[in-house]
């Protein structure tokens, strides 16, 4: 069940997204906007070389090799979502319609969505997930 919620949630992702693209609010000409997606793409460059290997699994299954807790991770517990977020999102309030308010809100139940699902089946892979889970936040530091 975890598994078809999860491909469920990355499906609305991409929708967001490509919603995003086609309604030509994905990108702007705002310095603001430019700057937050590149910092996105950074943070998505650096947890994929985090983790390593290839490892995306559609149903957000747990990888395996032991869990990950260093580079963004140490910070954030889904830095992966949270590129995709700040990425969609930084678009979104640049274009400033409420299509694409309504398409980053989107964006972010799915994976929203994703990480609820992840966490469990991670948190039943590798028991030491709970306690990293209490030291560090999803997305931002200190906060959430």
């Amino acid at each position: 069940m975890l598994r078809a919620l999860s491909l469920g949630a990355l499906l609305l992702m991409v929708l967001a997204m490509l919603g995003l693209l086609v309604s030509e609010s994905l990108f702007s000409p705002s310095p603001i906007a430019i700057v937050a997606q590149c910092m996105a793409v950074a943070l998505m460059v650096w947890a994929r070389v985090t983790f390593g290997s290839p490892s995306f699994h559609a149903s957000a299954s747990p990888t395996t090799g032991g869990l990950v807790t260093t580079g963004p991770y140490r910070f954030i517990r889904h830095p992966i979502y949270t590129a995709a977020c700040l990425f969609g999102w930084a678009g979104a309030l640049a274009s400033g319609s409420m299509l694409a308010i309504l398409l980053g809100a989107l964006l972010f139940a799915g994976a929203l969505g994703r990480m609820l699902c992840e966490e469990r089946l991670v948190a039943q892979a590798y028991p030491e997930y709970r306690e990293y889970a209490r030291a560090t936040k999803r997305m931002i530091p200190h906060v959430f």
